[in-house]
């Protein structure tokens, strides 16, 4: 076994030696001795300096609004390329021709073709004019018919109340020729009896029988009058009954051809909404044969080229770069560090390619680092596994450098919670996550 618990000799010994002693003796070695303290305080002190925690990410520079981003323009219609009228790298303004292009399917050959629908809108609209006049015709045909029958059943009804009257003028006359005859006979069987008597002679019998007579065929007569006036009582109700259904059916056929110019006025409406529908299309097919630029910018790359190559609907044409735009930075960041991420936060960006010098945790100290706020918060996962974060510049703090392209390499830096230098090295050894961080704007609005 080893002898450690007794003393060791050579440890007893060792200061009897001059150049041990003379070692000790050396003043570099008191110096080296207050370096090691004076840093090693120096690194406690600087355990418990702050300590700005963030995330960071990589993106490209890009633009704050879609319609400010490079574009290709796609054609609309088929076609073959004609003429070209600008080249890669031209400045265009909205509205300038980029080029032409000309028709290549069989139904827009003709080149009359707007004009030839036109003429047939035309041509419909005059027969739905032509339709609407015989539709009016037509209703002023109605009314006349509806005021003849009434006129018509006026009449007849006058005709009615005149066979009445007679009828009742020729029921007192039979009722006057009754009471003649029970006169007549009265006085005959007077006169009968009075000659019986003697007391008048045959004669005046003969003369009362006679009257008689002629009283009992008056009223023969008299009782066919009466039947003549009620059969033309009878036969003026029956005239009112064939009036109204003569003019209904009249009536009824001149509202059948109104119905019928309706339906073809409707039909012809139809034909000319159609048709103007067709005529506009070809209008605005005519205009696509120019394909023009849709805003301010530079002719980055021409997709298709040469005269006389076909293209397809949609087909890409050309990209351009929009002249004006608000520069911005996309960046990514994992899926763990996006609970930290807040709209409006600060963000320090450095560009690739600019000089920089970058602190992570004391941004104050970095150099060549750029200001941004968070605009806008991707909720849907990009296909890198990462979410996207756009960020603007902060109006707060320098310009971004006016050299920077769309499309080159950015770094960020989200600033998080302040917390001591041995903290942070603390949850990096350990692996834990930056702490959950709330901006002040938005605890102070959940207090309120």
């Amino acid at each position: 076994m080893l002898n450690i618990s007794k003393k060791n000799p050579i440890t007893e010994n060792i200061d009897q030696y001059s150049t041990v002693k003379s070692l000790a003796n050396r003043p570099h070695y008191k110096i080296l001795n207050k370096i090691i303290v004076y840093v090693s305080l120096i690194g406690v002190i600087i355990l418990f300096l702050p300590w700005t925690q963030n995330i960071s990410g990589s993106g490209a520079v890009t633009t704050l609004k879609p319609n400010q981003r490079p574009q290709t323009i796609q054609s609309a219609i088929a076609g073959r390329i004609e003429k070209w009228y600008v080249q890669e790298g031209d400045y265009v303004k909205k509205g300038d021709t980029i080029l032409f292009i000309s028709e290549i399917k069989e139904d827009y050959f003709d080149p009359n073709l707007v004009q030839n629908t036109k003429s047939q809108v035309d041509a419909k609209k005059m027969a739905g004019q032509s339709y609407g006049g015989k539709v009016t015709s037509l209703e002023a045909q109605i009314n006349a018919i509806e005021n003849e029958r009434v006129l018509k059943l006026q009449q007849a009804q006058n005709k009615i109340r005149q066979s009445l009257l007679k009828v009742k003028s020729d029921s007192m006359d039979l009722e006057a020729v009754k009471t003649q005859i029970k006169i007549a006979n009265t006085q005959f069987n007077r006169s009968v009896t009075l000659n019986k008597e003697g007391l008048k002679p045959l004669t005046d019998v003969e003369e009362k029988r006679l009257k008689l007579q002629e009283v009992e065929a008056k009223i023969i007569t008299q009782e066919n009058k009466l039947l003549a006036s009620k059969n033309e009582l009878i036969n003026a109700k029956v005239e009112i009954n064939r009036i109204s259904a003569e003019y209904a059916e009249k009536a009824s056929k001149a509202r059948s051809d109104q119905f019928t110019a309706l339906s073809s006025q409707y039909d012809t409406e139809a034909q000319v909404n159609k048709l103007q529908n067709q005529y506009v299309n070809y209008q605005i097919r005519n205009g696509m044969y120019y394909i023009k630029a849709p805003q301010d910018g530079y002719v980055n790359r021409a997709i298709q080229s040469g005269i006389g190559e076909t293209i397809k609907e949609g087909t890409q044409i050309v990209s351009i770069m929009p002249a004006k735009y608000d520069i911005a930075v996309e960046t990514y960041v994992s899926p763990t560090d996006l609970p930290l991420i807040h709209k409006g936060e600060k963000v320090r960006i450095w560009f690739d390619g600019w000089p920089t010098i970058v602190f992570s945790g004391w941004p104050n100290m970095s150099y060549g680092t750029f200001g941004g706020k968070i605009v806008a918060i991707e909720n849907f996962i990009s296909p890198n596994g990462k979410f996207r974060v756009l960020i603007a510049p902060d109006e707060k703090e320098d310009a971004w450098p006016k050299q920077i392209s769309i499309g080159s390499g950015a770094q960020t830096l989200a600033l998080l919670d302040n917390v001591p230098i041995w903290f942070e090295l603390w949850r990096t050894l350990n692996g834990f996550p930056p702490n959950y961080y709330q901006p002040k704007g938005e605890t102070s609005k959940e207090k309120k």
